[in-house]
């Protein structure tokens, strides 16, 4: 099974249009306790299989939809959001289109209105439909209920494509099951219980076993190449017929996580139209919807549709050093900096980075590159890459930022970060220090702090070398 960037991703299902009437609200309505939402203002967007379709989209590619659609007032709103971004191949929808209405305060929801009765119902589908899914690379199929992915002549079609384009199914218990040779699976936790009781079969528990014991019953009553179940902020679980399943954890990312699920199976899509196994579309599927959490989840997408007419949003960017730096200083704080290889972290950097952390109100470590440390160290050094160093610095509660510098001596660093302190470790004491000179000449002072007797990289390497010799 393989599919192709040349190929269009066709998105199949259910589209809705969901609007958010966001405001403010400080005081309740005097004749009934009910919050009184001011200054509201509308924001639209597509919602079901619409928007997974236009997430893909957003990413550059060639999308279809293949849905249907109501003539109604709703319908054309649907349009006009979609039709700037993507093709749509679209029959009838019977009654009016599905409209979803939540009523926001302050980022939190108070009321949702649903209105419009639709369903897909058997009858012809056109040429376009038909021709739209000839042409796939891969096929995501994305079930809210309304009858698009039990339509025959849409089934018929997507049965023949199975064998020779990846099938993702993300499917709805009020839903159809997934035709036979579809690759994967994407339900989240609620719907994969729901999906099991369905068939009268019950797998009792909570958590991550009972979890996996659903998907491995869904993957083999429908011969599926694997089941991806969302957690939520747990990531997402593979059951893919190995011993043991694989967790693709997810990035902490508070905020709305309205749409994360479309998110997640648009990426795992691409992924698998690429020729990605598996494992790596769901670890793809994973990230994508943690940077759409982080950017604001599908009210931002509704917000810049409205404010640019583009549906592309970007997560948003994690301070760096100098935001760290620029934000401490506006607020009257002291940056504390302190540099090294940081090669094998061990107990005596981790103790220096905590005392130095309490010296002030940010800590920056500045981190030899590889080539500085093995122009230091030798050519066996470093042990581990400066990325990796980064993140392990990066990991500790103490460490606000690491910057890698080139540099022999972080000296034209510390020109630039201009710390009010600049750490070192005992061990340095009567020692000359290169980088004194530069920062006292910005205002700022260097302290030495006692570092833990007997730890060092270097003796950690010779003992590991006397272990494996």
């Amino acid at each position: 099974m393989s599919g192709g960037t040349s190929a269009p991703l066709v998105v199949v299902g259910d589209v809705l249009l969901d609007i958010d009437l966001a405001g403010q609200s400080r005081r309740l309505c005097p004749d009934a306790p009910v919050p009184v939402i001011e200054q509201a203002t509308e924001l639209p967007r597509p919602g079901g299989a619409g928007l997974a379709a236009l997430l893909a989209a957003a990413e550059g590619r060639e999308v279809v939809l293949v849905t249907a659609l109501a003539d109604d007032e709703p319908g054309r709103r649907l349009r006009a959001l979609l039709e700037p971004h993507l093709e749509i191949a679209a029959f009838a929808l019977r009654g009016g289109t599905p409209c979803k209405v939540r009523v926001r305060a302050g980022g939190q929801s108070v009321a949702r209105l649903d209105t419009g009765d639709g369903e897909a119902r058997d009858g012809l589908v056109g040429p376009r439909v038909t021709e739209a899914l000839g042409r796939a690379g891969a096929v995501l199929v994305s079930d809210y209920g309304r009858g698009v992915t039990g339509h025959a002549a849409v089934r018929t079609l997507l049965t023949e494509l199975a064998a020779d384009v990846p099938i993702i199914w993300d499917p709805h218990p009020r839903g159809e099951p997934p035709v036979p040779g579809t690759c994967v699976l994407t339900p989240n936790a609620d719907e994969a219980a729901r999906l099991t009781e369905r068939d009268d079969v019950r797998i009792e528990g909570t958590g991550l076993s009972a979890t996996t014991r659903r998907g491995r019953y869904l993957a083999e009553r429908w011969g599926l190449e694997g089941v991806a179940v969302t957690l939520g902020a747990g990531g997402a679980v593979l059951c893919n017929g190995a011993p043991e399943p694989f967790l693709a954890p997810a990035e902490a990312a508070p905020g709305d996580p309205c749409g994360a699920g479309d998110s997640f199976a648009a990426r795992t899509t691409e992924v698998l139209a690429d020729g990605g196994s598996l494992t790596e579309a769901i670890s793809a599927g994973v990230r994508r919807a943690s940077d759409f959490v982080k950017a604001g989840a599908a009210a931002a997408v509704a917000e810049r549709l409205a404010r640019t007419g583009s549906p592309r949003i970007v997560p948003e960017r994690s301070e760096n050093a100098w935001d760290i730096i620029e934000r401490t200083r506006a607020a009257g704080g002291t940056v504390v900096a302190t540099g090294g290889c940081f090669d094998l972290l061990h107990a005596g950097h981790v103790r220096l980075l905590e005392q130095a952390r309490r010296l002030g109100d940010c800590l920056i470590v500045c981190v030899n590159s590889d080539e500085s440390v093995r122009r230091r160290k030798g050519p066996g050094r470093p042990v581990t890459h400066s990325a990796d160093r980064v993140r392990v610095l990066q990991a500790l509660a103490a460490v606000d930022a690491a910057v890698v510098f080139e540099d022999d001596t972080p000296v034209p660093l510390i020109d630039r970060l201009r710390p009010d302190i600049w750490v070192k470790g005992a061990d340095y004491a009567g020692a000359p220090l290169p980088e004194a000179e530069t920062v006292r000449r910005h205002g700022g002072e260097v302290v030495l702090l006692p570092f833990l007797e007997g730890r060092s990289t270097t003796r950690l390497l010779a003992t590991t070398k006397g272990i494996t010799s």
